[in-house]
């Protein structure tokens, strides 16, 4: 006890020093010395907060039967599963959580508490009396009635972890004892010798195709057969090449001796796999030619998909470059390939899926209606993502659906009888944040726009399988969530079906963060962020800003809806904001586009504008030495805020960021910098542009990084050396993306308390280890 308090004592003295020498250089300062508590409830307090809040609801999922849904809430302890007959209004516990952590932990052997069990979601059957669920590493079911669990566990191999998402290609397996099957049942259809077979049910074996080989292959996993089991296609498959990024583990928890992993990981400008689909006659035993003009230079194409008539099928072509992105019919009689729809784009198309359920699998938003008679096409070809009625016969546009100075973002349900669709927008409402998604419904034909959720929050609209019933989630940062059952037909309110309760929090001390917009780079556009406030805020005294960033031009990153968590930092005395400037998504097109070859922005001329009028409107706002901090994106963007804007940001921590994007995944960095490879990937290149460091930096880097190559950050550093730059470097072994961790957190503080507040942060190897408590760790869901 004694060496804590004196430790603290000389923390204390040293501080007051370092603080008049802050003082005396010019430095934003805070008001008094921090002392290792202050450190400690920053590391904790989102753990605190976590456990005053109550019956805060997470996103519901339906069961299969469309009649009841499950949504998991906050208790004192963690979370438990709540069951809602939709039909009846009945709500009750899910199962009882208690006996299915004790069946779990006997099966498994961990030790799972029933308020953090290892997973979020799962399916009922047999009429509720089985339920089933995937971790990480296992298919699990459990018995209801007995409580009991059974289960077939996964153990993740060297292999496995090759493949991961970065490589899609289809194996060249060779197996003659894996087939498809054709839908009448005469046939099966298998791979041998890279070439397709046929076997009929008396056995005799007969190849379809002759020039298959290992280096231009037919893949088991592509075949389909066409419903009247006349055709079957399949694509052939030329392979790119197979780049291969390694790994050391230096620090295995099973052996002594470190481990060394591979996996398949393409990057920007390398040669992709070449997939061409290939038609066959069964009964004449013969290929059907397929013209390949019209997707000559595919980045990805989507699984086949035939018509139920079986007149044809078709694939979404995503072109290289992601200029081209376009929906292309084979006719099963000719093998004549046409275009439906194309989506073309001077810059790049953004083909994100607007709902997690449509039938097709490929990557934009398609709804075939009657078997395609007509087609639900997503496109931004006005400005905005809106929806489109083609004619799936003639492919022409019939007419725009929605339309609009705001952008469509999610399609929940289609009604191909009533022919309405219901969906989630943002920015039709003026007088609000343009981010807040409300949910409307409107005829295929553009008529009868309704609109379901007036109420001025962000909402999550869940709809019931069978479209019978919805779930409207909403909240805001400022406004504690409300969870309310719909009826769809004429949407009248069912059910009140959860409120969360925070007063407790507020008693204790948390506040939201605060809402704030400014005008962008063109004098005309709203840029929105939150600001989070310091502890113990006092608006006559003036506080330092520390920026939390991610500019990925994948989505738009400042929250919207309510969350205990708290921003760290601003436990310790700084302001913590979060902006979406342009080049980030869910605006306009012309917004977004600024990323185009250009992510070195990151919309920081926006960014900056917008921090000056936070300064100008707020007393308390200082701007005088500002930091920042960013992980993956963010990593890139917070080195980028030093080399290119360095009048303005002083400091910077990055985590796991891709500092050259000729060193990242293809598909990320293909589609916002272009393909083929140019002179922009140097130009927003943090590597090629080290030597322009000013400011004071810091890069985190995970060892087992399995998301962005850590060899990004090693050539980031090795630069930086060479340039004669100063910078500091975590290296966390076995660490994946982000580092996560207690030691990152620590070592994120302690930069921006040394350099921004002039202070010297605890010496954490005097301070007892049992005293540095950690925030809540769910093991279970993590490693299960």
């Amino acid at each position: 006890m004694y060496k804590v308090v004196a430790l603290t004592l000389a923390l204390f003295v040293q501080g007051v020093v370092v603080a008049a020498q802050a003082v005396a250089n010019g430095s934003a300062v805070v008001n008094a010395p921090l002392t290792p508590a202050d450190f400690e409830r920053a590391l904790t307090m989102n753990d605190r907060y976590g456990r005053l809040a109550v019956n805060i609801p997470e996103m519901p999922f339906w069961q299969i039967k469309g009649d009841a849904f499950v949504y998991r809430r906050t208790t004192r302890d963690g979370h438990e599963f709540i069951l809602v007959n939709a039909e009846t209004g009945e709500k009750r516990v899910a199962f009882d959580h208690v006996r299915l952590a004790a069946a779990l932990n006997e099966v498994t052997q961990h030790d799972f508490q029933p308020e953090d069990l290892p997973f979020h979601r799962f399916e009922l059957t047999d009429d509720g009396g089985n339920l089933k669920f995937r971790s990480r590493n296992g298919l699990w079911s459990c018995d209801l009635a007995i409580y009991s669990c059974t289960g077939t566990r996964l153990h993740p191999s060297d292999s496995d972890y090759q493949e991961e998402v970065y490589d899609d290609t289809p194996p060249t397996k060779n197996d003659p004892h894996k087939w498809s099957a054709s839908p009448d049942g005469e046939w099966i259809a298998y791979i041998k010798n890279y070439n397709v077979f046929l076997r009929s049910k008396d056995g005799l074996d007969v190849p379809l195709s002759w020039d298959g080989s290992e280096g231009n292959y037919y893949a088991l996993s592509t075949l389909s057969w066409s419903p009247d089991s006349r055709h079957l296609a399949a694509y052939r498959i030329r392979p790119g090449y197979k780049r291969e990024v390694h790994y050391l583990e230096s620090s295995p928890t099973d052996q002594l001796q470190p481990k060394y992993l591979t996996k398949v990981y393409r990057k920007a400008g390398d040669v992709l796999p070449l997939r061409q689909p290939v038609l066959f006659d069964i009964a004449g035993r013969h290929e059907i030619a397929i013209d390949n003009s019209l997707f000559p230079n595919p980045f990805d194409v989507s699984p086949i998909q035939w018509w139920k008539d079986a007149r044809g099928f078709t694939f979404e072509y995503n072109q290289r470059g992601h200029q081209l992105y376009r929906l292309v019919e084979v006719d099963a009689s000719t093998g004549r390939a046409r275009s439906l729809i194309d989506e073309p784009s001077d810059t790049f198309v953004d083909y994100r899926p607007l709902a997690v359920n449509q039938k097709n699998t490929g990557k934009t938003f398609r709804y075939d209606v009657d078997d395609g008679k007509e087609i639900i096409w997503a496109s931004e070809r006005d400005g905005y993502e809106h929806l489109y009625l083609f004619n799936g016969r003639t492919g022409a546009l019939e007419n725009q659906i929605t339309h609009g100075n705001w952008v469509v973002r999610a399609v929940d349900y289609i009604d191909p009888v009533k022919r309405q669709i219901w969906f989630e927008a943002s920015g039709m409402n003026p007088d609000e944040d343009p981010y807040f998604i409300h949910a409307y419904r409107i005829g295929f034909d553009g008529k009868g726009l309704t609109e379901l959720t007036p109420e001025r929050a962000n909402h999550h609209i869940e709809f019931s399988p069978d479209g019978r019933y919805y779930v409207d989630l909403s909240s805001r940062v400022d406004l504690s969530p409300r969870m309310v059952l719909y009826r769809a037909s004429d949407n009248a309110e069912l059910m009140d079906v959860e409120t969360a309760d925070i007063s407790e929090l507020v008693a204790a001390g948390w506040r939201p963060p605060v809402s704030f917009h400014a005008k962008g780079r063109d004098g005309k556009t709203d840029i929105w962020g939150v600001i989070h406030l310091p502890a113990h805020f006092d608006p006559k005294k003036s506080y330092p800003v520390v920026e939390d960033i991610c500019a990925g031009p994948q989505g738009s990153f400042v929250p919207k809806s309510f969350s205990t968590r708290i921003e760290p930092l601003t436990q310790l005395g700084f302001i913590v904001v979060q902006i979406d400037g342009m080049g980030t998504n869910n605006r306009s097109r012309a917004f977004h586009d600024v990323a185009w070859k250009n992510l070195k922005d990151a919309g920081f001329p926006d960014r900056i504008l917008w921090h000056k009028a936070a300064a100008a409107k707020f007393p308390w706002y200082d701007i005088s030495n500002v930091g920042i901090f960013g992980t993956s994106a963010g990593g890139q963007s917070a080195v980028g805020a030093l080399l290119f804007h360095p009048d303005f940001y002083k400091v910077a921590v990055a985590n796991s960021g891709c500092y050259d994007n000729r060193m990242d995944k293809i598909w990320w960095n293909e589609q916002w910098m272009g393909w083929p490879v140019g002179i922009e990937y140097s130009q927003s290149s943090d590597t090629d542009n080290a030597y322009r460091l000013l400011g004071k930096l810091m890069l985190v880097v995970g060892e087992m990084d399995h998301n962005v190559d850590p060899s990004s950050t090693f050539q980031l550093a090795d630069r930086l050396i060479k340039a004669g730059k100063d910078f500091e470097m975590v290296y966390v072994p076995g660490a994946d993306h982000g580092t996560p961790g207690t030691f990152r957190d620590r070592k994120l503080l302690d930069f921006f308390v040394r350099n921004i507040l002039g202070q010297t942060p605890p010496n954490w190897n005097a301070i007892p280890t049992g005293s540095q408590t950690t925030s809540r760790h769910h093991a279970g869901a993590s490693s299960f």
